[in-house]
């Protein structure tokens, strides 16, 4: 797997947090469970979305 351009990354990460504030405070972790799971499903590699999981909880 490829890493993402940083301006393309860069872009997705906008569009994430202006998701998050559409969904709303109430609904933010049910968009994110939602969208982790989509995202996971497209992967189709249990262990890299394993791997991603460990990843983003360190140093919360």
């Amino acid at each position: 797997m490829t890493a993402m351009r940083f301006d393309d990354l860069e872009g997705v990460y906008e569009l994430l947090g202006e998701s998050i504030d559409r969904a709303g405070e109430e609904k933010a972790a049910l968009f994110l469970a939602k969208l982790a799971l989509l995202l996971a499903n497209e992967l189709e590699d249990p262990q890299t979305v394993r791997t991603a999981i460990e990843t983003a909880l360190r140093d919360l």
